[in-house]
């Protein structure tokens, strides 16, 4: 079994109004912050051994389902 840690963010040409107002919040609170993005994590545990077939799979999934290409960007590493 391999762990695939994957991270979901929207494309930096597309505007995060969350992480802005994370952003505000943070300056106003006199941190020194130059910016802030909002994402998703989440963990997959995938019954495979092989790490050529878990990244192949693992694309699958982030392209179909835990993403949408249009508007994020995806990365993830495989443990174990």
């Amino acid at each position: 079994m391999l762990k695939a840690n994957v991270t979901v963010v929207l494309k930096k040409s597309i505007l995060d109004p969350q992480g802005s107002a994370v952003e505000k919040a943070l300056k106003s609170m006199k941190y020194p912050v130059e910016s802030v993005r909002i994402g998703k994590f989440m963990e997959v545990t995938l019954a495979e051994a092989d790490r050529g077939k878990a990244e192949e799979i693992m694309h699958e999934i982030c392209r179909k389902l835990l993403s949408n290409p249009v508007i994020e960007d995806y990365s993830f590493e495989l443990e174990g």
